[in-house]
């Protein structure tokens, strides 16, 4: 169910993320911004689908934005991550920058690493 409080957490969280006024038009932040003016809970099913669309629209853009942060620096760092370990003789290392999983996992794991940093 759609709440004040979730409009409000998921427009600051695009807000923070530079991307609320990229991804909506100025009639979709209008109705976004009157419903959390003027409504606690949304009961209108006509309303609830038009917020549904908009919220669908910038967190798929906020998901989008961080996995393919995350896999572009995953791939550098996977890149250097076989180079050291091939030139100390692990010769299975080559495989491993080829790895979605591992790529993946070392992009998230340095940008929330940045993230913290600053």
């Amino acid at each position: 169910m759609l709440t004040r409080q979730g409009l409000m957490r998921i427009k600051t969280r695009a807000l923070r993320q530079r991307i609320w006024f990229k991804v909506t038009s100025g009639l979709e932040r209008g109705i976004v911004d009157l419903s959390i003016r003027c409504v606690e809970r949304i009961r209108s099913p006509v309303l609830a689908g038009i917020l549904s669309e908009i919220i669908r629209k910038a967190l798929g853009t906020l998901e989008n934005g961080f996995v393919k942060r995350a896999e572009k620096v995953g791939a550098e760092i996977a890149n250097k991550v076989c180079g050291f370990a091939l030139a100390w003789g692990n010769r299975a290392a080559s495989s491993w920058k080829h790895d979605p999983s591992f790529v993946r996992f070392l992009g998230v794991n340095a940008v929330n690493a940045q993230v913290r940093c600053i």
